[in-house]
């Protein structure tokens, strides 16, 4: 029996998905807080500039924590939590609740999932490109 083995997101790694994703908002105008996670939901690498709105932070952090949570870009889960949707009654006794808004977006390398990254501060779609544009940069 093989076994295979996936590179762990590292400490690099997550300063590069800050970097990327700090630079993106900061091309398009906007402040945001960057927060990345490895794949046991552990804080990596954070940033908030102090021209962000406070609460950015913890958006980005609950972001990031849905997105690995469910391993999939908070962006195409927005409408599973309507009335209706796949995750409407999904239970909330979790570490941090959900935030099912765009902007968080799972880290993959070879197709495993090795951690997430939240962008918060700017509009979701905003977000969801910067948060985007990083993780495109370290593949």
């Amino acid at each position: 029996m093989s076994t295979t083995t996936v590179a762990p997101l590292t400490t690099e790694d997550a300063e590069l998905l800050v970097a990327t994703a700090r630079r993106a908002a900061e091309d398009a105008g906007v402040t945001v807080s960057v927060t990345v996670l490895d794949a046991g939901g552990h804080l990596l690498a954070f940033r908030r500039d102090d021209r962000a709105v406070l609460i950015s932070g913890e958006t980005s952090t609950r972001k990031a924590y849905t997105a690995l949570q469910l391993n999939a870009p908070t962006a195409d889960l927005v409408d599973a939590v309507q009335p209706g949707g796949l995750f409407h009654t999904l239970p909330t006794a979790l570490d941090r609740p959900l935030l099912f808004i765009a902007g968080g977006v799972p880290v993959r390398r070879d197709g495993r999932l090795i951690g997430a990254i939240g962008v918060g501060g700017g509009a979701p779609e905003q977000d969801h490109g910067f948060a985007t544009a990083a993780v495109e940069a370290l593949a």
